[in-house]
């Protein structure tokens, strides 16, 4: 098994869809863990200790751990079927033998994150579905967008975005004359 870390939430640039990003010890390799807009949120509270004057769910259930005793030991990731990952959260009751509760990878990275409990997954899972790093490719992309960023100024920024979004988005008139009316597939 692996312990990995939490790297970070991304987009993905396809589908917008938020990303958690898992990274090995060794920052070599990262697995993408595609989510939904709450799950990000809940992960990103953990991540960054919030404090909401109200528990979330996942500040509930690590208060409800304390209550009942139990302590989150570790979160294993341990398979991929059909595209989805699948976790287990191992508790541990003191004197009891562990008991395994079958958990989303996102819930239960969110808990691991209020209870300061590791992340593990399976090194077959990590080989499978995990994507090369490249640190210093990173860093410098970065770099680059810092300097954009304190190259641009905000209107220049949307101008911008409006321009790409309307090259993406051709409209009936730039639209093939063979292609079947309604937009396309789905549509």
């Amino acid at each position: 098994m692996v312990e990995m870390r939490v790297a970070g939430i991304a987009l993905d640039a396809a589908t917008r869809s938020p990303i958690v990003l898992l990274r090995d010890p060794s920052g070599r390799r990262q697995v993408p863990i595609w989510i939904d807009q709450a799950q990000a949120q809940n992960i990103l509270s953990g991540l960054n200790r919030e404090r909401p004057p109200r528990p979330l769910s996942h500040d509930l259930m690590a208060s409800l751990l304390e209550a009942g005793g139990l302590q989150l030991e570790r979160v294993i990731i341990h398979t991929i079927e059909d595209n989805t990952f699948r976790a287990v959260l191992k508790l541990q009751n003191g004197t009891e033998r562990p008991v395994e509760l079958d958990a989303r990878p996102s819930d239960a990275i969110a808990l691991a994150l209020r209870t300061d409990s590791g992340i593990w997954m399976l090194e077959e899972v990590v080989a499978d579905a995990s994507i090369p790093v490249d640190a210093e490719a990173d860093a410098e992309d970065q770099e680059d967008f810092r300097r954009f960023l304190d190259r641009t100024t905000p209107a220049e920024l949307i101008r911008h975005i409006g321009r790409t979004a309307a090259e993406a988005d051709p409209g009936p008139e730039d639209a093939p004359e063979d292609a079947p009316e309604g937009g396309g597939p789905g549509a």
